[in-house]
């Protein structure tokens, strides 16, 4: 037992028995160098605007999401989900910071077909609007930012969080309100 005792207190220290000494200098700062040594580039024009799209998806799906709790209530999945979209904001402003960038100027304007519609018609269009996001993360960011691993990262936890929470929380809005008139 001995042995198995001295292999997870190495494990908790973040070596595994087959390192050597020589390895540990590269046990728990590596993702830190990475990622100091990934901010310290300038980004392409596509990476920045990219990041730039990205943040203007999400205040736009916040401004939204708020002004429907403004005008209905803490309603869900409206009420959890702009509380999401004030986390994926501060992560992509998290970026702008690391990469000393200077995010853009907050122009957000909530589309007025929010005023006169209902709960249903709002969900639905948080199905389309999140199916639309997804295919933008797809086909135009992710690929974009493609050899930059943390803002890759960053923007694959937002795709995945439009096809994985937000769009299935829209459908099961859209089918509860269909089932209640």
């Amino acid at each position: 037992m001995p042995n198995a005792d001295r292999r997870r207190q190495r494990h908790r220290a973040g070596m595994n028995s087959e390192r050597n000494a020589g390895d540990i200098g590269r046990c728990s700062g590596t993702d830190s160098l990475q990622r100091r040594r990934e901010t310290d580039v300038d980004l392409p024009e596509g990476v920045v605007g990219a990041l730039a799209i990205a943040l203007a998806d999400e205040r736009l799906a916040f401004a939204t999401y708020s002004h429907i709790i403004e005008s209905f209530g803490p309603v869900r999945p409206f009420i959890n989900i702009a509380k999401a979209e004030q986390r994926h904001i501060s992560a992509l402003l998290n970026l702008y910071g690391a990469y000393a960038i200077t995010p853009p100027a907050d122009e957000t304007k909530v589309d007025p077909a929010v005023e006169t519609s209902d709960l249903r018609t709002l969900c639905e269009k948080g199905v389309e609007g999140e199916a639309e996001n997804i295919r933008l993360y797809d086909e135009q960011l992710l690929p974009a930012v493609s050899g930059y691993p943390r803002i890759e990262r960053v923007l694959k936890n937002l795709r995945d969080a439009s096809a994985l929470r937000h769009k299935p929380a829209f459908e099961r809005c859209v089918s509860r309100l269909a089932q209640t008139g």
